[in-house]
Parts: C-alpha cells; structure tokens; sequence
C-alpha cells in the first residue's frame, strides 16, 4: 500500500511519459544532491504519472527521507544507519509505506524488480546495492565512483552478464557519453576530462598547506556536498574520475587526459584519430546529465538555463600542475598497475578526508597519506571477487588510520 494523494511536486496529468506507463524506479542516496536533483527531475517529466517509485533511501536526514517518501510514493524507505528506524517508522506513520534499515535492508530493496536505479549512495556503501541491482539486469544510473574505482572489472562484468545498461551520472561522464561513438571505437584516440580546477588552482604549494576544511568546501561552480566539494578541490574527485572512466569506455590509462577548464562549461571531450574533438556544453546543472540517464536513449526538456555564447566571452583551458594535484599522479599509477590498487587508493582517501575536515592533518597531507598506503600496499593483485575488493579497501583504511594518528 502507498500513499496516494497529490502532491504539489509529485503532481498528476501534466506530463506525458515516452516509454508509456510508469517506469518503476528507485533511487539510492535520494537525501543527497544527486537524490534531490533525481526526483526534481522526475517531478518535471511527468511525476507519478510516469514514474512508480520502489525505493528512496538516505541515512541520517530523516525529515528529508520521510517527506520524498510522501511526495512521490515511494513503497519503501530506508535509511542506512539502523539507529534511525524508529524515527523514519514515526516520520513514515499512517502512510501505509514500508520502513527498513541498514545494509541488508539496503540490498534487499535494491533486489527489488525495478527498470532503473539511481545508484547515489556515495562511499563504499552503495557497492553492494548497486551491484545487487545491476546483477539483475536493471538499468544502473551510476552516481556513486567506488563500484568503478574499487571493483572496476567486476563491477562491469556483472553489468554485461545481467544485461542492463551502465548510465554515468558524473558530468563528465556523461559528456563523453553523449560524444563517445560506440560504433568506431577503433576511432577513439583519447578522451579529455575538464576540471574547474576548484577554489586553488591559481595558489601555491604554500598557500595549499595552509587551507582549512571550510575553504576547501567552497566550489565556484558547482552546488555539491562537503566531501565531494573537498575532494574536488585537492582534484582527488578528478583523480576517481579517471579511473571510471578506463572501465566506463574500455581505455588504456595513456588514452585519459585531463585539462583545467575554469568555467565548467565544457563538461568533457572525444577525440578521434581524423583530428576531430566533440565535446558536450552545458550550464553547470547535473539535472542535465540526471535527465540524460532518466530518458536515454531520448532528450528530455529540462528547465535548466540555456547557455548564452554572447555572455561567455571566452573559454580557458590550462594544463593541470601534478606537482601541487599529486592526485592525479597516484590516479595514474592505479590505473596502469591495476588490481586492487584502485580499491586502495580510495579506501586510504576516504580516511585521509575525514582527517583533514576534523583538522587532524593538512590539505596536502591527504595525498601524502595515501601516496604512502599505496606504496605499502599497492601490489596489482587482481580483483579476484568482491570479498577481496573489500579486504583492500579494510586494509588500506587501516593503515590509513595508522599513518594520521588513530
């Protein structure tokens, strides 16, 4: 049973749906940015009218989970975090919408028969729902970067055996996904990541070091949350991107380039071995690449503002400094040594991150920290199964935690 009022954003008869009928979706990590910006869009396309909603969950945001719950129907909501369930069950209370909590939970929702999922459980968490969604066949809207940084290989082998289809979410992703021809891959000479740069790309080693957590939470362009602005401030955030995206469009590591593009109007670019550079355009807006995956292979209308080529003036573009981005760096080590480096060098990040916002080590000590769990560790063992991609990522936060002091 759900709940079947109105509901202003989730409205009824306004919208046709193209794929005619509901599309049952779920959408993981629904309290975050991308979960927000996810059911925006579905708001704007049709709502209930064109979407049936299994699944929304969150973790600790449990008036924003309880009311998307409400608003679009969902059948079940859970949050990640168990110590939480009494109060989405009260949040949730005469609705007739199903609660739950914790990982099981989480992947017993993402097992659910559903066409489509937004996997934006950001950190390890959301490796196993997703994959428990792509090993059956769903269409897999990919928003979360451990299920390619960390289990890469396995990750896309159980996309091909089920079936389904692997949708970036990333801007940058989608960009290449939108200009990548499929059908001439031979033709594919490289792909060009932009970066923004962040709030430091014009600032010293000196003036790197002395960065604080709330500076570094401060992007110029894009609207994301704390560890996400912080990681793409150190261009750690860059640095996963380039590992996704050697699974994402089957490259070598010597095929991924990155280029500093301050106006992040350029999300991305293809280039061909005629000379040939497509790139994909678009005003700094992730419902764009969230509205791409949500009606692919179709263009869906967004509301979205309309790039204004007179307003713009000029576009820059600068080589990225790996000396003051050692990200970067370590980014293309895992890629050509390969294995379970890409496991670890996450793993040691994601430490090295929650150090350096409780103020416990330095902006740049993040990529010392993890530049030297690497070292100790970074063997290219291959991947063998998920339960060894697990094992890296334990040890290398582990050791993670030695290096900064717990």
């Amino acid at each position: 049973m759900t709940d079947n009022t109105e509901h202003p954003r989730f409205h009824t008869g306004s919208h046709a749906n193209s794929h005619g009928g509901h599309r049952r979706i779920s959408i993981f990590g629904s309290t975050g940015s991308i979960g927000c910006n996810t059911l925006d869009v579905m708001a704007h396309l049709g709502g209930r009218d064109a979407f049936q909603v299994c699944a929304v969950s969150g973790r600790s945001n449990i008036d924003l989970l309880a009311r998307q719950a409400r608003e679009c129907g969902a059948e079940i909501a859970i949050t990640a975090d168990e110590a939480r369930y009494t109060q989405l069950k009260e949040a949730l209370s005469g609705t007739g919408i199903e609660v739950a909590a914790g990982e099981a939970a989480l992947i017993e929702a993402a097992g659910r028969d559903t066409e489509w999922v937004m996997a934006g459980i950001v950190g390890m968490a959301g490796l196993a729902p997703t994959l428990a969604a792509a090993r059956r066949g769903a269409d897999i809207a990919l928003a979360n970067k451990e299920c390619l940084v960390s289990a890469g290989t396995l990750f896309q082998r159980e996309i091909e055996r089920a079936g389904g289809r692997l949708l970036p979410v990333d801007s940058e992703h989608n960009a290449i996904h939108q200009v990548f021809d499929r059908h001439q891959r031979d033709s594919v000479e490289r792909i060009i990541l932009t970066a923004s740069g962040g709030p430091f790309r014009s600032f010293s080693s000196e003036e790197m070091a002395r960065v604080t957590p709330a500076m570094a939470a401060d992007h110029p362009n894009w609207s994301m949350g704390l560890k996400i602005s912080i990681d793409s401030a150190s261009m750690f955030n860059k640095a996963l991107e380039m590992i996704e995206a050697m699974h994402l469009f089957d490259l070598r590591p010597q095929q991924i380039e990155v280029i500093i593009h301050p106006q992040s109007v350029i999300h991305s670019m293809v280039g061909y071995h005629d000379g040939s550079v497509l790139a994909q355009l678009g005003t700094p807006d992730m419902r764009t690449a969230i509205g791409y995956c949500l009606a692919y292979p179709q263009r869906p209308c967004l509301p979205v503002e309309r790039l204004d080529f007179a307003r713009l003036a000029q576009l820059d573009f600068e080589k990225p400094d790996e000396t003051r981005f050692p990200p970067l760096r370590l980014a293309r080590q895992a890629m050509e040594k390969g294995g379970l480096l890409g496991a670890i060098l996450n793993g040691a990040k994601e430490i090295a991150l929650e150090a350096f916002i409780e103020e416990k080590i330095g902006f740049l000590e993040m990529a010392d920290i993890v530049e030297t769990v690497m070292e100790r560790l970074g063997a290219g063992v291959p991947a063998i199964d998920i339960q060894a991609v697990y094992e890296a990522d334990a040890a290398a936060r582990m050791l993670a935690r030695e290096l900064v002091g717990d």
